[in-house]
């Protein structure tokens, strides 16, 4: 799958970056503990509690995202040798990337041993120290996708998958107090919260899988300001996902390049329960969708034009700001990307994510997957297309 997705870069600061102090991740169990404690010495009751993923808090990350965007100019091979210097050790590209597809007139199938094909981070790391191993991965994907006429949550389902084969899945398993059922939900980039992320916005599940959290910017070969992103991968319903940019107006290709905007935006005021304090982006249920405020709908999609499909298609974007990556669906989302027995239940009460829209959950913080797989595409066989 020789695709070359192009992208351009901003100088902007991520959401994730905080001038606040961040708390250590033992610091945070620590009071957690204590908060759990007292609550139970009045209460006298069972919570329950989540496993958490591997992570910790930490400072501030601007020297970090200075050194992520220096990455991808090693990722575009503008700096060859700064690689071995800004990505020491345990890379991932000494691994095999194994991706393959077909299609049968109905279906495109895609198996990937979700091994990137481009450099990484080191793995395992203090903050994530999960080592990146080979996986067996197979998906179907409708050829042609039809819109339902409404968005639906992702619940169960990873996001979508890129042309690399590495899964695209925005969700973590992290909640306040390791409470899933706190309806707070931590954001895998937040100002708050550290798991490990590499350059790529990507770190590594318990069974070894490296999946995508953000624009996977290791996957980007090429870029130019005055180019529609290429398509990058493909979401669980089958339409395209594409990277941050496309044409200011989506019917024209003749129109400018712009950096498409989402219509999240972080909510105003105070937290009415759970952690409390002042919204800040460290929870899903930190942001609102304001329909009209960007460039994209509720799912950060839209119907355009594109290089793929000039007759045009409905898309999905990956942004740098919340989602990140799409947390709804327009179409009807495929049985194989289902996360398996054992994944995590969708976050907070009744499976409502950011907004009492997104559901989904995802399997960070297993202590491994459970038996037969868990992680999208550990299933068993699709066996024969439905007729």
């Amino acid at each position: 799958m020789a695709l070359s997705p192009t992208i351009r870069m901003t100088p902007h600061l991520l959401l994730g970056e905080s001038p606040v102090p961040k708390l250590t991740r033992s610091e945070l169990h620590a009071q957690q503990d204590q908060q759990s404690a007292h609550h139970h010495h009045h209460h006298h009751h069972q919570h329950d509690h989540a496993p958490m993923d591997e992570g910790r808090y930490t400072g501030d990350t601007r020297k970090e995202v200075d050194r992520m965007r220096r990455n991808l100019l090693v990722g575009l091979g503008m700096l060859p040798l700064a690689g071995m210097v800004l990505n020491p050790t345990r890379q991932a590209w000494a691994l095999s990337n194994e991706v393959r597809m077909r299609e049968d007139g109905r279906y495109r199938y895609i198996t990937s041993n979700a091994i990137p094909d481009h450099a990484t981070g080191s793995f395992p790391n203090r903050r994530n120290p999960n080592a990146i191993k080979a996986q067996s991965l197979e998906f179907r994907l409708p050829l042609n996708p039809v819109r339902t006429g409404r968005f639906a949550p992702i619940d169960r389902l990873s996001f979508g998958i890129a042309v690399n084969g590495v899964p695209f899945d925005p969700y973590t398993a992290e909640f306040w107090q390791r409470n899933r059922q706190s309806g707070w939900r931590y954001e895998a980039i937040s100002p708050t919260l550290d798991l490990g992320l590499d350059q790529n916005n990507a770190h590594v599940q318990p069974d070894g899988t490296y999946h995508y959290h953000g624009v996977p910017k290791g996957l980007i070969k090429s870029w130019s300001p005055d180019q529609h992103s290429i398509r990058i991968g493909f979401a669980a319903d089958g339409f395209p996902i594409y990277a941050m940019f496309g044409y200011a107006d989506p019917n024209d290709p003749g129109s400018p390049v712009v950096a498409l905007r989402s219509s999240w935006r972080v909510k105003t005021g105070t937290r009415p329960g759970g952690p409390g304090g002042p919204y800040d982006g460290t929870y899903g249920e930190d942001f609102e969708y304001v329909p009209g405020l960007g460039d994209l709908d509720e799912a950060n999609g839209r119907e355009t034009v594109t290089p793929e499909y000039p007759q045009g298609t409905y898309a999905y974007f990956v942004t740098e700001s919340f989602p990140f990556i799409p947390r709804l669906l327009a179409g009807i989302g495929d049985p194989s990307f289902n996360k398996g027995p054992g994944g995590m239940p969708p976050g907070g009460p009744g499976g409502n994510g950011p907004g009492g829209g997104p559901g989904g959950a995802g399997p960070e913080g297993r202590r491994g997957p459970p038996p037969g797989g868990g992680f999208p595409g550990q299933r068993p066989k699709f066996g024969q297309p439905p007729r």
